[in-house]
């Protein structure tokens, strides 16, 4: 992993980039929503360049660099401006924040747009805790929720400390502790579709585990972890005759947004 520094983004900035993800974009766009809208709370200036796509992430990690470089390098021209990058997803972040300078490696004029963007990515949750020190107060009723991190997120960029926080924050929820926690849910990206064998057996575990809590629902701040974990536990339910989710879940921004007296929507999980 490239050692990337940080730089000294002011405590409260005025002006962000979202950078929504393309699983975001395609599948959870209320997720994308309510992260502009938690954002715009805190009194930022949210703009969303039109022109994004796909960080170049699927390609990347299939082996597939002259692709990845190709997405990556229109997703470097994105962000001229010196604001925070914010990006709901802890994978799509870690590959902006790590892994472009090395893409880039050997383009100099891209290599150095990479490493001035790179310190300015952060994903949702990290930025709300460390740079705008975000308390949030709960609104909601009584519930008890089981947090998921994504692989890329807990390793690459270390979030599972800082949603912690922002659960933890709320008076009103309760986090449970899943056994499998620190163990992938089998969606890996292309993984899932290279080796669907292992990737279902992979998501059994992790759906059993989280509903082993006994948690209302699960909360993510990554969409890819969520679409198929709610996926896996929605085909399961249609295979048992249940007709309401046995694990519904939604991703963090929406949660967040819902429980400060917000606007979300829970996802209940559709999918084979």
């Amino acid at each position: 992993m490239s050692s990337v520094a940080e730089i000294a983004v002011p405590s409260r900035p005025q002006d962000v980039y979202l950078f929504a993800t393309c699983v975001v974009d395609q599948f959870f766009p209320q997720a994308g929503l309510d992260a502009i809208t938690l954002l715009e709370r805190l009194g930022l200036r949210v703009h969303f360049p039109e022109d994004q796509t796909c960080c170049g992430q699927p390609a990347y990690t299939s082996g597939q660099p002259d692709a990845a470089r190709r997405v990556a390098a229109g997703t470097l021209t994105l962000f001229p401006e010196p604001w925070p990058v914010i990006v709901p997803s802890g994978s799509c972040a870690g590959m902006m924040r790590h892994h472009y300078v090395r893409l880039f490696a050997d383009c100099p004029e891209e290599r150095a747009q990479a490493e001035a963007l790179a310190p300015r990515v952060y994903e949702l949750t990290q930025f709300l805790v460390e740079v705008m020190g975000w308390q949030p107060q709960d609104g909601g009723e009584p519930c008890t929720v089981v947090l998921h991190t994504s692989c890329s997120a807990r390793r690459e960029m270390g979030v599972h400390r800082t949603g912690r926080a922002l659960l933890g924050a709320l008076a009103g929820v309760t986090v449970a502790q899943q056994d499998h926690e620190s163990e992938c849910c089998g969606f890996g990206g292309t993984f899932s579709v290279k080796q669907p064998e292992i990737s279902v057996a992979m998501v059994e575990d992790k759906v059993r585990a989280l509903q082993a809590t006994g948690a209302s629902e699960v909360v993510s701040a990554d969409c890819g972890c969520l679409m198929n974990i709610l996926g896996h536990a929605a085909w399961k339910d249609r295979q048992e005759g249940r007709r309401s989710a046995s694990l519904p879940g939604e991703h963090m921004a929406s949660f967040l947004l819902r429980r400060t007296a917000g606007q979300g929507t829970t996802q209940g999980g559709e999918g084979a």
